[in-house]
């Protein structure tokens, strides 16, 4: 295709076959999803992960149907999914030579579709992004954008993402699913590319963290650290109880966090957790020598991570306390898988936030500047996620 002398398309030709072809892959890169789920709600990779030979020796298809809980499966159906999905390397396919019959096998993608691996399995991260809740927001996109205002989410579904997870419990649930997967996921990296960044921890605080699995992690790996988990007062009332974990509630647009009388008084008696009455942060009986923030960030505008970030570094050791954001950086000159993932993540910022978003290395810059934090390394890890190291001035 010509181009101008500006490097720009010349317009004066036809569009090509080419950019028809790669147009068409894009917009129907939908059918991969919605072929996915169809497979993970069938069980299929379950049925092939269960040969008593093991996860490495083929079906056909008869022996996977045999194997799923549904007596009226229509098998030419479920055959051409399983031709698409081995198509795009899902799932391998070869003809038994004898039989003439096609044999399908798992790959490493489709292992990730397997739901008794709780550690490497992205079922529950599937299940969030192809919810039809999830689904419709897209629908509003171009709206949102048009007319400003409420995001795709908020127009789908009539209330922003949290409230409209506190009237319906089954999103809730595919929703604390999704993040504790993704959790796991990223931890695993997080672990092993930054395990001498935890060497000189005593405690850290979990800022947001949910039910506290990120944390969890990081005292198993690492026993001679305490760890607090720190969130809004009905996340932390129904997490569940860690052995060296000590969750703690508050708001940190406030202060960060607040080990308050109460919280103490019923908190978990465990080796290595000291339970300190008062406000941690505000007097500073106990200084943390880190904090973690994974996946907080990318929900807040700059104005409101700047709040975040100067109440963090108002919760840190002066001197050699630190903060761990795990978080996308945008590299737009980058086509690798992680890296378009990553612009997929902002997209789906956009549609679900109405000020969250991804940043580039130069807006993290900018914004830790901000909060307080001018000295930073950025650790890439095998994710689309990266580890921030940001130190207070």
């Amino acid at each position: 295709m010509a181009k101008g002398t500006n490097g720009c398309v010349d317009h004066g030709e036809e569009a090509t076959p080419q950019g028809q072809a790669e147009i068409l892959h894009i917009m129907d890169s939908f059918v991969e999803s919605m072929a996915l789920k169809c497979v993970v709600e069938l069980g299929v990779a379950d049925a092939l992960n269960s040969h008593p030979r093991g996860d490495n020796y083929p079906m056909t298809l008869s022996q996977i149907a045999a194997r799923l809980p549904f007596p009226n499966l229509d098998m030419d159906r479920l055959s051409r999914v399983m031709r698409f999905l081995s198509c795009r390397k899902v799932f391998s396919a070869m003809v038994d030579k004898e039989s003439g019959e096609t044999m399908y096998g798992l790959t490493d993608s489709s292992k990730w579709l397997l739901t008794d691996n709780k550690s490497e399995s992205l079922v529950p991260t599937l299940l969030l992004a192809t919810h039809p809740c999830a689904m419709a927001a897209w629908n509003c996109l171009g709206t949102s954008i048009a007319e400003g205002g409420a995001c795709g989410f908020s127009r789908a579904n009539g209330s922003t993402l949290y409230e409209f997870q506190s009237r319906n419990h089954e999103f809730k649930t595919v929703f604390d699913e999704a993040m504790v997967c993704n959790t796991r996921v990223v931890m695993k990296s997080v672990l092993k590319c930054y395990k001498d960044g935890f060497n000189n921890v005593g405690t850290i605080v979990d800022v947001g963290g949910g039910s506290g699995a990120a944390v969890v992690e990081i005292v198993e790996a690492h026993p001679h650290i305490k760890g607090f988990n720190f969130d809004l007062p009905h996340v932390v009332a129904s997490a569940p109880k860690y052995p060296n974990v000590s969750h703690v509630e508050g708001n940190m647009f406030d202060t960060i966090p607040v080990d308050a009388p109460h919280v103490v008084a019923s908190a978990p008696k465990y080796p290595n957790v000291s339970h300190v009455e008062g406000n941690m942060f505000d007097t500073i009986p106990v200084d943390a020598d880190a904090i973690f923030l994974k996946w907080i960030l990318h929900n807040w505008s700059d104005e409101k991570c700047a709040e975040i970030l100067n109440n963090c570094r108002k919760a840190l050791q002066e001197k050699k306390g630190k903060l761990i954001i795990v978080e996308a950086v945008l590299r737009p000159e980058s086509e690798s898988l992680s890296d378009v993932e990553a612009h997929r993540y902002d997209l789906k910022m956009l549609v679900i936030s109405p000020s969250g978003k991804e940043r580039s290395k130069d807006e993290w810059r900018k914004l830790l500047k901000l909060g307080g934090f001018p000295r930073y390394n950025i650790i890439n890890i095998p994710s689309f996620l990266s580890i921030i190291e940001a130190f207070p001035s």
